[in-house]
């Protein structure tokens, strides 16, 4: 059995594990339920992210929170460009399944052309200066990530619910054509959703570079955490991604714990898979 001081750990590191897979999932669910679009490209602005604020760093020594400075604003131009490009064309969830497949095997390729496929990790003194909490051991990066969540999560909630872009959108994802009638731009706000989203793709890109190696090739293994965390909540919630994503986090870093390593992987998708199986029994 282990110590107590380990499972506190470990409790710990799920927490700021999860705001990660939160941060993430939070826009993955906000285009979901409201753009109507399953993006995995958005796990590619993720890591694109990560890799330019690794080289910013390395190369410029650009602090990588200065980096979020330009990062945000191009990358959200680089999802509006994806929507007016999407909008085009008569696209269902199922085919924007594809084509944002499509767009991050061709970020993956871009990655490995440019970084290779070996593994790289940014140094920052976030990662190497800690501080304690009782017995539990904090990095400044993992304590940055779970602020930034809980910002932004906080930001995007007052958007949607104290604002009238918000209820503007969210009325667009109820019944466009009612919204349209009443004289909302549906096509505007959606170009401006998709904006946000990768502006919080580039945010999370900040933080994964912060706290993990990077490799092209890890893009898709977070895709199934991820969609775990935001299937646990509702889609199109600001709050949701980020419990589900606390859920998932601190089941894996128990199970690693008490366990073994070899068996967090799996957490993810018994969870996802128990809900749906009791959401669906209470239909």
């Amino acid at each position: 059995m282990p110590s107590a001081g380990l499972l506190f750990q470990a409790l710990a590191s799920g927490v700021f594990l999860g705001s990660l897979y939160g941060l993430i999932g939070l826009g993955i669910g906000l285009g979901w339920g409201l753009l109507r679009q399953i993006n995995l490209a958005h796990f590619a602005w993720v890591f694109l992210s990560a890799y330019i604020t690794y080289e910013l760093k390395s190369r410029l020594g650009v602090d990588p929170l200065v980096s979020l400075l330009l990062l945000v604003p191009v990358f959200a131009v680089l999802g509006m460009a994806v929507q007016l490009l999407l909008m085009r064309f008569a696209i269902t969830p199922f085919n924007s399944l594809l084509v944002t497949f499509g767009m991050t095997v061709s970020v993956e390729a871009l990655l490995q052309w440019i970084w290779s496929a070996d593994f790289r990790r940014m140094a920052s003194v976030y990662e190497e200066h800690k501080f304690r909490l009782g017995s539990v051991v904090v990095t400044y990066s993992e304590a940055i990530t779970f602020c930034l969540c809980l910002m932004l999560v906080g930001l995007v909630w007052w958007l949607l619910k104290k604002t009238d872009v918000g209820k503007s959108v969210r009325a667009c994802a109820e019944d466009p054509e009612i919204a349209t009638a009443f004289g909302i731009n549906a096509k505007r706000l959606s170009i401006w959703l998709a904006g946000l989203c990768a502006g919080l793709a580039a945010c999370a890109g900040v933080c994964v570079a912060l706290m993990f190696t990077l490799a092209p090739s890890q893009i898709f293994a977070w895709v199934g955490v991820v969609f775990a965390a935001v299937m646990i909540g509702r889609l199109g919630s600001a709050l949701t991604p980020l419990i589900g994503g606390l859920v998932i986090g601190i089941i894996e870093s128990m199970t690693m714990a008490l366990i073994a390593p070899t068996w967090a992987p799996l957490v993810a998708f018994m969870v996802l898979i128990l809900i749906l199986l009791f959401r669906r029994s209470d239909e």
